[in-house]
C-alpha cells in the first residue's frame, strides 16, 4: 500500500508511506515455520518433563509444588522453544562507543544458547547499523565529550538527590531553559530515564473518569503510562484517522460508559517516529482532528527529535506545524543527542504543574551533570549556537543518507517498511529460521543489525530494523548495501513485487516502479 497524501491543503508538501503486502506464499511459508517450531517445542517439553532431554530452564523446586506457581511453564513456552534458537543474535556486548562502527566482544555457545562463554576475542570495526546515533553525537572526542569531561571534573558523576531537595543544579536550570527554546514552547522539564518520562507523566495528566486514545503500535513506555493512570483505554488503527474520528465521535456523543457522562478529559497519544515501523504520525490531521473535538495531544518525539525537519526540531518542523498546537510535546535524549533522559515542553502552567505532580519528577534522581553537558552541546550545536555549521550538517547528512539507503534496497527488491524520510529502516525477513541467520550472516561480514520477531512485532513480520546515522559515511553505506543485497540473495529475502528501475537522470526524490512477475 503505498500513500501520497496531500489531503485537502493540510500537507506543504507529499507525504510517502510504502507497507507493501506480504505475499501470500510467504505468509503461509512463516506460519508453517512457527507451526513446526510449536510442535518440535512440545515434543521437547515431553522430553524432557521424562529426563530423556536435559531441563536448563528454571522450573519449581520439588517442596514448592503445592504453592502457586512463581514461573509458569506455558508462559515461556516461547522464550524455551523458540527465542532460545536465536537468543545469540541478542545482547551482543560491545566494547566501543556506539558510533558508525563498534568492536563486539566474541562469544560462543556450546548449549544451544543457554549460557555463552567469552572466547577473549574482540571483532574491530563492525560497522553499526542498530544504534539510534542518528547525528553522531555517541563520540568520545571531540567539542561534546570535552565539555561533559570539564563538568565532570567541576561536578562529579551523580547528584544523590531528587529536582525537589538538592538535586536542583544550575545546569538543569540552564537545559531546560535551552530545551524549552530548541522546541519553541513556554517551558519545559527534562527527567533522568526517556522510558519514565512516558510511564511517570501520563498519570499525572489523566486519571479516572478520562479517556485516552492510543495508536495501536504506540511504544510500551506510552502503554505502561496509559494502563497506570487508570483512565479508560481505546486503541486506534496505526495512523489511520477515520478510526480515529470514529473513537472521538463515539466518545463525545457516548460519554463514559453506564453513567454516559462526558468525558472529563480526552487525550490522543501518538508518536513522531514508529520505532518498528519507520512510519511518521500524520500530525497535520490529528492536530485537525484534536482541534475539532477539543481533546487533547500528546505527541512523543523519541526517534524524531534531532532527526527529522530542516533544522532537527523534529516531526512539527517537518510538517511546518506551531508547536503549540501540541498540548505535551514529550522526546528523549538517548538517540539524537548521544545522551541519557528524556523531557516534555508545553505551557508554563502545564510544566509548573507536572514539577509538583509528576512522580519521575518528586521520587527520582536528577539527570547526571556530565550527562547534561553533552544535551547542552549537542543541542547548541545543532541550533547553531556554538559558532559552526557542524549541526546542520548533521541534519542534512542524516536526511541524504535515508534516502539513499532506503532507495538503494527498493532497487534490490527487499520489502521495507516506513516513511521515505523516517531513518528507522525495516527490512522485512518474515520466517522465523530468517531471524538468527540473517543475524549471524550479517555479523559473518563485520555489520551489525537489530533484528526483531515476535512479540515485538506481528507473528508474520519479523524484521531487521536499521538506523541510519549522520555519521554512515557513503562508503560505509555501500559496502553495508553490498553486504545486504549478499546475504539477501542468499537467504533468498527479496520479496518485493514492486521493484525500483534505477534510473540514472532520475531525479533523486522521484520514484518509479515496475511490476514484476510473482
Amino acid at each position: 500500500i503505498h500513500h501520497i497524501v496531500q489531503n485537502g491543503g493540510l500537507y506543504k508538501k507529499p507525504f510517502n508511506e510504502a507497507f507493501e503486502e506480504t505475499p501470500m506464499l510467504v505468509a503461509v511459508l512463516t506460519y508453517v515455520g512457527y507451526g513446526v517450531l510449536t510442535l518440535f517445542g512440545y515434543l521437547r517439553d515431553f522430553l524432557r518433563q521424562w529426563k530423556i532431554e536435559k531441563c536448563q530452564n528454571a522450573t519449581e523446586r520439588e517442596e514448592q509444588k503445592d504453592f502457586v506457581p512463581l514461573y509458569q511453564d506455558f508462559e515461556n513456552f516461547y522464550n524455551r522453544n523458540l527465542y532460545m534458537r536465536i537468543r545469540d543474535s541478542w545482547n551482543r556486548p560491545i566494547c566501543s562507543v556506539p558510533g558508525a562502527k563498534v568492536d563486539v566482544i566474541e562469544r560462543v555457545s556450546h548449549d544451544y544458547n543457554w549460557t555463552f562463554t567469552y572466547t577473549g576475542r574482540v571483532i574491530k570495526d563492525v560497522i553499526n547499523m542498530g544504534s539510534y546515533n542518528y547525528l553522531g553525537f555517541a563520540q568520545n572526542n571531540g567539542a561534546c565529550q570535552e565539555a561533559a569531561a570539564e563538568v565532570l571534573s567541576q561536578y562529579g558523576a551523580g547528584v544523590c538527590s531528587t529536582r525537589q531537595e538538592m538535586g536542583n543544579l544550575d545546569k538543569h536550570e540552564e537545559l531546560e531553559k535551552l530545551v524549552a527554546r530548541f522546541l519553541g514552547v513556554e517551558s519545559a522539564m527534562t527527567y533522568g530515564m526517556g522510558f519514565a518520562t512516558n510511564s511517570m507523566n501520563i498519570p499525572a495528566l489523566v486519571g479516572k473518569g478520562c479517556l485516552i486514545l492510543s495508536d495501536e503500535l504506540n511504544h510500551a513506555s506510552l502503554v505502561l503510562g496509559a494502563r497506570l493512570s487508570g483512565a479508560t483505554i481505546r486503541i486506534f488503527k496505526h495512523n489511520n484517522m477515520q478510526s480515529l474520528e470514529k473513537l472521538l465521535k463515539d466518545a463525545i456523543v457516548h460519554g463514559q460508559p453506564r453513567t454516559r457522562r462526558p468525558w472529563k478529559k480526552i487525550l490522543i497519544l501518538v508518536e513522531g517516529i514508529y520505532s518498528m515501523e519507520g512510519s511518521i504520525v500524520r500530525l497535520p490531521e490529528v492536530i485537525a482532528l484534536k482541534k475539532k473535538y477539543k481533546s487533547y495531544l500528546y505527541l512523543d518525539e523519541a526517534h524524531s527529535i534531532g532527526a527529522l525537519g530542516p533544522t532537527g526540531r523534529g516531526v512539527v518542523e517537518y510538517f511546518g506545524l506551531n508547536p503549540e498546537d501540541v498540548d505535551v510535546l514529550m522526546g528523549t535524549f538517548t538517540k539524537s543527542f548521544g545522551a541519557a533522559g528524556g523531557y516534555i515542553g508545553g505551557k508554563k502552567e502545564l510544566i509548573d504543574y507536572l514539577r509538583t505532580h509528576s512522580h519521575s519528577a518528586v521520587y527520582a534522581t536528577s539527570l547526571s551533570p556530565p550527562v547534561v553537558q553533552q544535551i547542552i552541546t549537542s543541542m547548541k550545536c545543532i541550533m547553531g549556537e556554538d559558532g559552526t555549521t557542524l549541526g546542520k550538517a548533521c541534519v542534512q547528512q542524516l536526511a541524504e543518507n535515508t534516502r539513499y539507503f532506503r532507495r538503494r534496497l527498493k532497487e534490490m527488491g527487499f520489502i521495507i517498511y516506513g516513511n521515505e524520510d523516517s531513518p528507522v529502516v525495516p527490512l522485512m525477513l518474515y520466517m522465523p529460521a530468517k531471524i538468527g541467520a540473517f543475524g549471524r550472516e550479517m555479523l559473518k561480514r563485520n555489520i551489525g543489525v537489530v533484528v526483531v520477531g515476535f512479540p515485538a512485532t506481528p507473528i508474520i513480520e519479523s524484521r531487521a530494523r536499521f538506523c541510519l546515522s549522520a555519521a554512515h559515511t557513503k562508503e560505509i553505506l555501500d559496502t553495508a548495501l553490498k553486504e545486504i543485497s549478499e546475504v539477501g540473495d542468499l537467504l533468498q529475502l527479496k520479496y518485493s513485487r514492486h521493484r525500483l528501475v534505477p534510473l540514472l537522470d532520475r531525479p533523486f526524490d522521484e520514484t518509479t516502479y515496475e511490476e514484476t512477475e510473482d
